[in-house]
């Protein structure tokens, strides 16, 4: 696994920060770990939704400061636009954010990390599941 350059999608952090030793060990095998601006705001969002508000802010705080965050650009607008119609014509649909994620990680040639069996609708997606 060393050599890899893996974006985290939002399930992957929720597992991280409840303990999860395996992707622990994974994402510590990697090379370069991103975070993208659209995990941040889901993380935000279930953080404001909690009872530990803060807390759960503070780890978000922390994930911002050990790993480089991936913005939108016109050139993951652009992706994000194929990717929707390419779906759309396979009557595939996906989450709206997941889109944007898949985006960025094909724009960057990232491995995206995730638990979620529906960015395989997507072409040119090296999907990791850990």
């Amino acid at each position: 696994m060393t050599g890899n350059k893996i974006l985290l999608d939002t399930n992957i952090i929720s597992a991280l920060l409840k303990g999860d030793d395996l992707l622990t060990h994974n994402i510590d095998e990697a090379e370069e770990i991103y975070l993208c601006a659209i995990v941040l705001g889901e993380l935000y969002y279930g953080a404001e939704y909690s009872i530990q508000v803060e807390n759960n802010k503070a780890n978000i705080g922390h994930l911002k400061s050990i790993y480089d965050v991936l913005l939108v650009d016109e050139e993951t607008a652009e992706i994000y636009g194929v990717f929707k119609a390419f779906l759309r014509k396979q009557g595939t649909p996906i989450p709206e954010n997941d889109i944007w994620i898949a985006a960025l990680s094909k724009q960057h040639g990232l491995d995206l990390i995730s638990r979620d069996r529906h960015f395989t609708y997507l072409p040119d997606i090296n999907l990791i599941h850990w």
